[in-house]
């Protein structure tokens, strides 16, 4: 069988020239807040490719590059402090923190309605009670890239390993409302294998570079690789063992260069939504 790679950067590229075109349309640009805690080097990696995807869009961002030894309650001043700045539309806190800082108490302290990663749990809330608002940037790029081999769900049976607050809880709600039926494995789920071979559409978002194989995929399914790791080369890789699944899988989405570029556009769409609102 030949496997589609989905191609996450061209889509992500068709997409933000959409949102230029709406942005264009708007009576000022849209000003994204980057709030960035320490050195951490993957995290000034991610943040310079949103600035540059950003501006690329029509939005504009603030970088706030704060000290990785303030305390938790300072970095929630700060964040409030933007939070009541009419000029900032939408506020983004890059992860990971420090680890002396409690990420879920950091990320509440986000008012909703900038809530440029849909992380905060009202808006959470608004997605499970069936009326999203602004939903999480890596679950959306998976529906995206999923739709863009299969535009219809309908009746499909979705497996996703993985449970987070960030994909995988997320992320099962979507698909439920996309009409698939949904399974949500993990880390504590025995015969992983006996049911991710039975989804048409598998997710798999641990973070274990390989965990899944051919064996793990039925024939022709859809595969969407969220994890991403380093190899003992350095090299990054994702969950999917491609060399495995490629000609197992109908359409797979590689690692680099799938669900990554989309992510950021889900952002930018979030960034873009909420300057939407205000006009």
């Amino acid at each position: 069988m030949q496997t589609q790679i989905i191609d996450g950067k061209a889509l992500a590229e068709k997409i933000q020239a959409e949102l230029a075109q709406q942005v264009e349309k708007l009576p000022k640009k849209p000003v994204l807040a980057v709030v960035l805690v320490g050195d951490h080097p993957a995290s000034l990696t991610y943040v310079r490719n949103k600035t540059v995807k950003a501006s690329k869009v029509g939005i504009e961002t603030r970088l706030f590059h704060l000290s990785p030894v303030m305390t938790e309650d300072a970095l929630i001043s700060f964040i409030r402090e933007l939070n009541e700045n009419a000029e900032i539309d939408a506020v983004l806190v890059q992860l990971p923190l420090p680890e002396h800082m409690d990420t879920a108490r950091v990320l509440e302290s986000i008012a909703p309605e900038k809530d440029a990663d849909g992380l905060h749990s009202i808006n959470l809330g608004k997605l499970f009670a069936g009326h999203p608002a602004l939903v999480p940037c890596t679950p959306m790029a998976c529906l995206e890239l999923i739709h863009a081999v299969c535009p219809s769900t309908e009746g499909m049976y979705a497996v996703i390993v993985g449970r987070s607050r960030l994909v995988g809880k997320p992320l099962a709600q979507l698909l439920l409302d996309a009409q698939c039926t949904v399974t949500q494995a993990h880390s504590r789920t025995k015969n992983l294998k006996d049911i991710t071979s039975q989804a048409d559409i598998l997710i798999s978002a641990t973070g274990h570079g390989g965990l899944i194989t051919k064996d793990h995929v039925k024939s022709g399914a859809i595969v969407i690789d969220v994890g991403i790791t380093k190899n003992a080369d350095g090299h990054l890789t994702g969950d999917v063992d491609r060399t495995s699944v490629e000609g197992q899988a109908g359409a797979l989405t590689p690692v680099p260069g799938g669900v990554g570029p989309m992510t950021i556009t889900m952002l930018l769409k979030n960034v873009v939504s909420i300057a939407m609102q205000k006009v």
